[in-house]
């Protein structure tokens, strides 16, 4: 084709940025109503743009410099904003993520979704999503980042909200969406902070001249602070992390999207991005630090209470989110980003486990799963099983090398504050893990509240779609999760090879050999011993307690209620906001708001109606509709004039 351009890798970009835009507008306009055709032009679409991604990777994995394509977009007088493609190795490395986990949740959905009334629907916000969130990853600059960054935002929430007609689903994504803007509006102020401080929005400018020192102080630290406002509300961090267990309203498909390696890792990865920028900043880092210690600790405590399968990988998600960000406000830029891949393939892997579960017993609660028998469904229960034994940092799956390597980070930190809250959420990680993995294997009858079929949260029977564990539609979901099992229980052996990739030959051996050189060897070994150590005693205490055939199932926290209650209301955050809305907002702004706008705005339009009318009805008087006053006040008139010219 003519118009295509003769640059195989331009060509390739330009598929992953505008092929799943052009699969929804089509599904939007042309073929909602031929649910089948709209899926296969989904599905084609970003399989495509999977091949593409997947090129790219293979074709720039030896490139010296990174690959930009840059097109004028926004000029004035010495300013220009540029639109267009930043092809490196970090963003190559997430495009081929997104576009593995979009095209395995898509597959996924033909089973999953199946006689959904709304499957068109569905599949043109899964390709709106897909495309804000590939070509966010490969933006060269800021403010592209940023317009991208909110169509992701806006993809959540119809995804979501997707249920729209169901009170719940509707204030997930409503709440969502308002909470993840809180922090975009500092993300937003952050952008332009740089630009009036720095003047260019350029990734690759931000950064070097931010290693070099060309950068006011005071405008990287405020600007780092105020971007990383934005990742608080994307990765849903501390204090703004009650909106995501939430986002569970929407199809188990799209929490597996949204909450593995796309949305919410929206924000690790903008950290990782520019973080040149932000390790030039040791208070934004120190802050950043504080604030994913606290989340992944809070998060942890949220997961030992609830009973819903999918809030538990949703706290999960927040708490791993939490780690990642520790690692990178340490100074682990690989560790981060290592920990962010193997996140998504394990997380994708339970998210997607658990449909199976949900569209089976049409319930998210875990004991009614297992004792509806959910250990009979093989295949979801080995492939749940990887995951949360990859999440819990068990040899050999992946989750295992990616946690050693942030607790590596940790451990070489000044303050070691930080390494006994990793350590001590790695025991946590394992024990509310294989809580959920032994309820399902080792029901009981008698278990904690089995008079409830489904908690307030529960929302299973809305996912309803009809079909069994039998036929395409059991395989269409199966086969997914076997190829994430595959990946998670492969990935952690090519830590090397990603650490190459990412930093370079000569890096990854100065690391080495500077570690060699400070005794790493038994520190290492111990830290090793240390970790594995709490993780297998979090999946044996959780044994003893949900596993054991004497177990009653009810955990330690039912001895201590109050812990209990604490953790089972998520801090009392959500109260917290709650009344902060009803007493500055509804109580105060709103009340400031509607006398302005009773006495301000509408006594002032009443004024001058009232002003109007009256000297209407002054100016009256003038006019009698007799001839010979109207003569008479015309004479004096010009006599007036008169005088006044005249003197």
């Amino acid at each position: 084709m003519m118009w295509l351009p003769h640059d195989s890798v331009l060509t390739a970009a330009l598929a992953c940025a505008t092929l799943p835009f052009l699969s929804m507008a089509v599904i939007l306009i042309f073929t909602r109503a031929y649910p089948r055709v709209s899926c296969a032009i989904s599905v084609s679409a970003i399989t495509v743009c999977l091949g593409s991604a997947l090129y790219l990777l293979l074709t720039l994995r030896h490139a010296p410099a990174a690959v930009e394509y840059q097109w004028a977009w926004i000029i004035s007088s010495d300013m220009v904003i540029p639109f267009g493609f930043l092809l490196d190795r970090l963003s190559l490395l997430m495009l081929t993520i997104v576009a593995v986990i979009s095209f395995l949740v898509q597959v996924y959905s033909i089973g999953y979704m199946h006689g959904d009334p709304g499957f068109s629907r569905y599949y043109a916000f899964q390709s709106l999503f897909a495309w804000a969130m590939m070509t966010m990853v490969i933006a060269p600059g800021m403010l592209q980042l940023y317009i991208f960054w909110e169509l992701v935002g806006l993809a959540s929430y119809l995804l979501i909200g997707y249920y729209y007609e169901k009170w719940s689903a509707s204030q997930a994504g409503k709440k969502a969406f308002v909470m993840t803007r809180l922090g975009d509006i500092g993300f937003f102020l952050g952008i332009i902070t740089v630009l009036l401080g720095f003047g260019d929005l350029g990734i690759q400018h931000m950064n070097a001249a931010a290693q070099s020192g060309d950068i006011s102080p005071w405008v990287v630290t405020v600007g780092a602070l105020l971007i990383f406002c934005g990742v608080v509300g994307k990765s849903a961090q501390f204090p703004l992390l009650t909106w995501l267990p939430d986002a569970m309203e929407g199809p188990t498909p799209v929490s597996a999207l949204l909450h593995s390696a796309t949305m919410v890792a929206a924000g690790v990865y903008l950290m990782s991005r520019i973080f040149s920028f932000f390790a030039a900043s040791p208070d934004a880092m120190a802050v950043a630090l504080v604030i994913g210690t606290i989340t992944m600790l809070l998060a942890s405590t949220m997961a030992f209470v609830t009973y819903d399968i999918k809030q538990v990988w949703a706290y999960s998600t927040v708490s791993q989110l939490g780690f990642m960000v520790m690692s990178l406000a340490a100074g682990g830029y690989f560790a981060g980003v290592f920990h962010l891949t193997t996140h998504a393939g394990f997380k994708a892997l339970l998210f997607l486990c658990s449909g199976i579960f949900i569209h089976e017993y049409h319930t998210n609660d875990m004991r009614e799963i297992g004792r509806g028998g959910g250990r009979k469904l093989i295949i979801p229960m080995i492939c749940m099983t990887v995951g949360a034994l990859a999440l819990a940092g068990i040899f050999p799956f992946s989750g295992f090398f990616s946690k050693e390597a942030i607790l590596g980070v940790l451990a070489g930190y000044p303050s070691k504050i930080y390494l006994g809250a990793g350590l001590l959420g790695a025991l946590m990680t394992a024990y509310y893990s294989f809580r959920l993995i032994f309820f399902i294997l080792f029901p009981r009858p008698s278990a904690q509240g089995a008079h409830l079929l489904e908690d307030h949260h529960g929302h299973g029977h809305r996912e309803d779609h009809g079909g069994g564990h039998h036929g395409h539609v059991f395989w269409a979901m199966a086969w997914p999760c076997m190829i994430l099992a595959t990946i998670t229980l492969a990935l952690g052996f090519f830590q090397n090879e990603l650490q190459v990739y990412l930093l370079g030959h000569e890096a990854v051996a100065h690391s080495q050999e500077a570690a060699e050189h400070g005794g790493h060897g038994l520190s290492h070994y111990l830290l090793l011993i240390t970790a594995v150590s709490l993780a297998v005693g979090g999946v044996f205490f959780a044994y003893l307690e949900f596993g054991w055939k004497k177990a009653t199932q009810k955990g330690f926290l039912s001895r201590f209620p109050r812990a209990e209650a604490l953790f089972a209301n998520r801090w009392y955050m959500d109260h917290f906001y709650r009344k902060a809305l009803d007493l500055l907002v509804y109580c105060g702004l709103t009340n400031i708001f509607t006398r302005n706008d009773r006495r301000v705005i509408d006594g002032g339009i009443d004024g001058i109606c009232r002003f109007t009318v009256g000297g209407g009805r002054a100016v009256s008087f003038l006019q009698s509709g007799m001839l010979q006053y109207n003569l008479v006040l015309m004479v004096a008139a010009v006599g007036v004039l008169v005088l006044v010219f005249a003197l």
